[in-house]
């Protein structure tokens, strides 16, 4: 899992590149869609975002743990917690994208042990 993380900065640029929008008014409109899934979240409600999935949030009850160490039984105390399900498309696309990066990795690997041939010199007529 050596892949670089995606920030809320690789997002505006991302929105800068392909929209055109200045670099703050992008930079606000991602800092707007994400405070507005966080707070649909907080209020106890379901984002879903076509062909990516969908965010929840799961109430878990009170229930008895044990500390590992001394074996203690200790009760947890009732929380929500956030969920995310893929779509069949992210999940296709996921298993998808292994397969496409060993394709590439492999058609890297031969284009840097083959040359290209090279071009015979120009030769000027006089």
């Amino acid at each position: 899992m050596g892949g670089k993380t995606l920030t809320r900065a690789d997002l505006a640029e991302a929105v800068v590149r392909k929209v055109g929008l200045p670099r703050n008014e992008s930079q606000d409109l991602v800092e707007l869609i994400l405070s507005e899934i966080s707070i649909t979240l907080a209020a106890g409600e379901s984002v879903k975002l076509s062909s990516f999935g969908s965010f929840g949030i799961r109430e878990k009850g009170e229930r008895v743990g044990r500390n590992p160490k001394t074996g203690k039984e200790v009760p947890i105390t009732p929380r929500r917690v956030l969920v995310f399900r893929p779509s069949n498309v992210m999940k296709e696309r996921i298993n998808a994208g292994g397969k496409r990066k060993a394709a590439q990795t492999a058609e890297t690997a031969s284009a840097k042990t083959s040359r290209p041939a090279r071009k015979a010199p120009a030769t000027r007529q006089v």
